[in-house]
Protein backbone atom coordinates (compact mmCIF):
# COMPACT_ATOMS: atom_id res chain seq x y z
CA UNK A 1 0.00 0.00 0.00
CA UNK A 2 1.37 3.39 -0.71
CA UNK A 3 0.60 6.18 0.86
CA UNK A 4 -0.41 9.48 -1.22
CA UNK A 5 -0.49 13.34 -0.57
CA UNK A 6 -3.28 14.14 -3.56
CA UNK A 7 -2.61 17.70 -4.72
CA UNK A 8 -5.27 20.13 -5.54
CA UNK A 9 -6.71 19.70 -8.99
CA UNK A 10 -7.10 16.25 -9.63
CA UNK A 11 -9.60 14.01 -9.40
CA UNK A 12 -8.79 10.60 -7.21
CA UNK A 13 -8.83 8.13 -10.18
CA UNK A 14 -6.48 10.46 -12.08
CA UNK A 15 -4.04 9.97 -9.18
CA UNK A 16 -4.54 6.36 -9.24
CA UNK A 17 -4.05 6.11 -13.04
CA UNK A 18 -0.46 7.78 -12.30
CA UNK A 19 0.61 5.39 -10.11
CA UNK A 20 -0.56 2.34 -12.04
CA UNK A 21 1.38 4.28 -15.11
CA UNK A 22 4.34 4.71 -12.97
CA UNK A 23 4.29 0.91 -10.86
CA UNK A 24 2.57 -0.92 -13.91
CA UNK A 25 0.87 -3.12 -11.48
CA UNK A 26 -3.07 -3.23 -10.55
CA UNK A 27 -3.96 -0.17 -8.53
CA UNK A 28 -6.87 1.33 -6.80
CA UNK A 29 -7.94 3.35 -3.83
CA UNK A 30 -9.62 3.47 -0.19
CA UNK A 31 -11.51 6.69 -0.22
CA UNK A 32 -12.26 9.76 -2.59
CA UNK A 33 -11.29 12.85 -2.51
CA UNK A 34 -12.70 15.69 -4.18
CA UNK A 35 -10.61 17.59 -6.88
CA UNK A 36 -10.45 20.90 -5.15
CA UNK A 37 -9.29 18.59 -1.75
CA UNK A 38 -5.62 17.97 -0.70
CA UNK A 39 -4.06 15.32 1.63
CA UNK A 40 -3.77 11.48 2.04
CA UNK A 41 -5.02 9.21 -0.13
CA UNK A 42 -4.20 5.14 0.30
CA UNK A 43 -3.34 3.39 -2.83
CA UNK A 44 -3.24 -0.08 -2.97
CA UNK A 45 -1.25 -2.18 -5.63
CA UNK A 46 -1.51 -5.58 -6.61
CA UNK A 47 -2.91 -8.00 -3.62
CA UNK A 48 -3.18 -5.15 -1.56
CA UNK A 49 -6.34 -4.41 -3.98
CA UNK A 50 -8.48 -7.14 -1.83
CA UNK A 51 -7.84 -4.99 1.29
CA UNK A 52 -10.22 -2.06 -0.09
CA UNK A 53 -13.39 -2.80 1.51
CA UNK A 54 -11.64 -2.94 5.41
CA UNK A 55 -9.52 0.66 4.97
CA UNK A 56 -12.33 2.26 3.12
CA UNK A 57 -14.53 1.90 6.50
CA UNK A 58 -11.29 3.57 8.93
CA UNK A 59 -12.46 6.86 10.52
CA UNK A 60 -10.87 9.67 8.99
CA UNK A 61 -9.17 13.14 9.69
CA UNK A 62 -9.84 16.46 8.24
CA UNK A 63 -8.25 20.55 8.49
CA UNK A 64 -11.14 21.98 6.88
CA UNK A 65 -11.25 26.41 6.34
CA UNK A 66 -15.11 27.61 6.12
CA UNK A 67 -15.29 30.77 4.03
CA UNK A 68 -18.21 32.92 5.68
CA UNK A 69 -20.57 35.25 4.25
CA UNK A 70 -20.44 33.00 1.15
CA UNK A 71 -21.99 29.92 -0.45
CA UNK A 72 -21.64 27.96 -3.14
CA UNK A 73 -24.14 25.90 -4.97
CA UNK A 74 -21.76 22.60 -4.60
CA UNK A 75 -20.55 23.43 -1.11
CA UNK A 76 -16.92 24.23 -2.24
CA UNK A 77 -15.01 26.89 -4.45
CA UNK A 78 -16.09 24.78 -8.23
CA UNK A 79 -19.69 25.90 -7.60
CA UNK A 80 -21.43 28.98 -8.10
CA UNK A 81 -20.44 31.49 -5.54
CA UNK A 82 -22.61 33.88 -3.69
CA UNK A 83 -21.62 36.65 -1.22
CA UNK A 84 -24.39 37.05 1.00
CA UNK A 85 -22.60 39.23 3.54
CA UNK A 86 -24.24 37.91 6.20
CA UNK A 87 -21.90 36.03 8.73
CA UNK A 88 -23.10 33.02 11.13
CA UNK A 89 -24.58 33.55 14.24
CA UNK A 90 -22.00 30.61 16.14
CA UNK A 91 -19.18 28.91 14.69
CA UNK A 92 -19.83 25.03 16.07
CA UNK A 93 -20.23 22.65 13.98
CA UNK A 94 -22.73 19.23 14.72
CA UNK A 95 -21.28 16.65 16.36
CA UNK A 96 -22.30 13.36 17.07
CA UNK A 97 -24.78 11.14 14.82
CA UNK A 98 -25.30 13.55 11.89
CA UNK A 99 -27.99 13.20 9.38
CA UNK A 100 -26.87 14.78 5.74
CA UNK A 101 -28.09 14.21 2.19
CA UNK A 102 -25.67 13.02 -0.12
CA UNK A 103 -24.77 16.18 -2.62
CA UNK A 104 -25.38 15.74 -6.03
CA UNK A 105 -21.93 16.69 -6.89
CA UNK A 106 -20.88 13.29 -4.86
CA UNK A 107 -19.43 10.32 -6.30
CA UNK A 108 -22.42 8.08 -4.63
CA UNK A 109 -24.17 6.26 -7.25
CA UNK A 110 -27.86 6.81 -7.87
CA UNK A 111 -28.94 4.35 -10.84
CA UNK A 112 -26.17 2.96 -11.52
CA UNK A 113 -24.52 5.85 -12.10
CA UNK A 114 -22.16 8.87 -10.17
CA UNK A 115 -24.16 11.76 -9.33
CA UNK A 116 -21.45 14.17 -10.18
CA UNK A 117 -22.20 12.96 -13.61
CA UNK A 118 -25.91 13.61 -13.32
CA UNK A 119 -25.15 17.39 -12.38
CA UNK A 120 -22.67 17.80 -15.10
CA UNK A 121 -25.50 17.99 -17.34
CA UNK A 122 -27.52 19.51 -15.24
CA UNK A 123 -29.71 17.05 -14.18
CA UNK A 124 -31.03 16.86 -10.66
CA UNK A 125 -32.64 14.03 -8.62
CA UNK A 126 -33.99 13.26 -5.08
CA UNK A 127 -30.13 12.16 -3.78
CA UNK A 128 -30.26 9.68 -0.69
CA UNK A 129 -29.98 10.70 2.70
CA UNK A 130 -27.09 9.17 5.37
CA UNK A 131 -26.46 8.89 9.04
CA UNK A 132 -22.55 9.68 9.93
CA UNK A 133 -20.67 10.11 12.97
CA UNK A 134 -18.98 13.77 13.63
CA UNK A 135 -16.15 12.43 16.43
CA UNK A 136 -14.94 15.99 16.80
CA UNK A 137 -15.55 18.89 15.35
CA UNK A 138 -12.55 21.66 16.78
CA UNK A 139 -12.65 25.20 15.64
CA UNK A 140 -8.65 26.08 15.59
CA UNK A 141 -9.35 30.16 14.51
CA UNK A 142 -11.27 32.54 12.91
CA UNK A 143 -11.27 35.70 11.46
CA UNK A 144 -13.60 38.28 9.99
CA UNK A 145 -13.62 35.82 6.82
CA UNK A 146 -12.87 32.26 7.88
CA UNK A 147 -13.16 29.79 9.79
CA UNK A 148 -10.77 26.75 10.51
CA UNK A 149 -11.72 23.66 11.70
CA UNK A 150 -9.87 19.58 12.45
CA UNK A 151 -12.88 17.61 12.03
CA UNK A 152 -12.75 13.59 13.16
CA UNK A 153 -15.25 11.51 11.40
CA UNK A 154 -16.66 8.30 10.48
CA UNK A 155 -16.46 7.18 6.67
CA UNK A 156 -18.73 8.46 4.26
CA UNK A 157 -19.36 12.10 5.93
CA UNK A 158 -19.31 15.10 3.46
CA UNK A 159 -17.39 18.09 5.27
CA UNK A 160 -18.16 20.32 2.94
CA UNK A 161 -21.94 19.72 3.82
CA UNK A 162 -21.00 19.57 7.52
CA UNK A 163 -19.48 23.08 7.01
CA UNK A 164 -22.53 24.22 4.98
CA UNK A 165 -24.65 24.02 8.38
CA UNK A 166 -22.86 27.26 9.76
CA UNK A 167 -25.64 28.53 7.04
CA UNK A 168 -23.73 31.47 5.08
CA UNK A 169 -20.50 29.32 4.64
CA UNK A 170 -18.70 27.05 2.22
CA UNK A 171 -16.05 24.75 2.38
CA UNK A 172 -12.89 26.70 0.66
CA UNK A 173 -9.98 24.75 1.63
CA UNK A 174 -10.22 20.75 2.76
CA UNK A 175 -6.96 18.23 3.59
CA UNK A 176 -7.41 15.13 4.60
CA UNK A 177 -4.60 14.35 7.54
CA UNK A 178 -4.99 10.60 8.42
CA UNK A 179 -6.99 7.56 7.71
CA UNK A 180 -7.50 5.28 10.45
CA UNK A 181 -3.60 4.58 12.09
CA UNK A 182 -1.92 6.63 8.78
CA UNK A 183 -1.06 9.88 8.37
CA UNK A 184 -0.06 12.36 5.79
CA UNK A 185 3.55 12.93 7.13
CA UNK A 186 4.03 9.34 6.11
CA UNK A 187 2.93 9.59 2.22
CA UNK A 188 5.68 8.87 0.07
CA UNK A 189 5.97 5.40 1.90
CA UNK A 190 5.57 2.17 0.81
CA UNK A 191 3.93 -0.11 3.33
CA UNK A 192 3.84 -3.62 3.28
CA UNK A 193 0.60 -5.89 3.58
CA UNK A 194 1.53 -7.45 6.61
CA UNK A 195 1.88 -4.22 8.33
CA UNK A 196 -1.15 -3.20 7.18
CA UNK A 197 -2.68 -6.19 8.75
CA UNK A 198 -0.89 -5.24 12.09
CA UNK A 199 -2.45 -2.05 11.93
CA UNK A 200 -5.65 -2.67 10.80
CA UNK A 201 -6.46 -6.14 11.74
CA UNK A 202 -9.81 -6.68 10.10
CA UNK A 203 -7.68 -7.07 6.84
CA UNK A 204 -5.89 -10.07 7.69
CA UNK A 205 -8.66 -12.13 7.10
CA UNK A 206 -8.35 -10.77 3.39
CA UNK A 207 -4.20 -12.00 2.81
CA UNK A 208 -5.28 -15.53 4.08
Amino acid sequence: MLLCDKPAGITSHAAVSQVRRQRRVKAGHSGTLDPFATGLLLVLLGRATRLQRFLTVLPKIYLATARLGWRSSTGDPEGELTETGRLPDSLELPTGTVRQQVPMTSAARVGGERLYRKAHRGETVTTPEREVEVHRAELLGSDAGTARYEIECSAGTYVRTLVETLGDAYCTELRRIAIGPFRVEEAGEEIPLERVAELVPAAAEALR
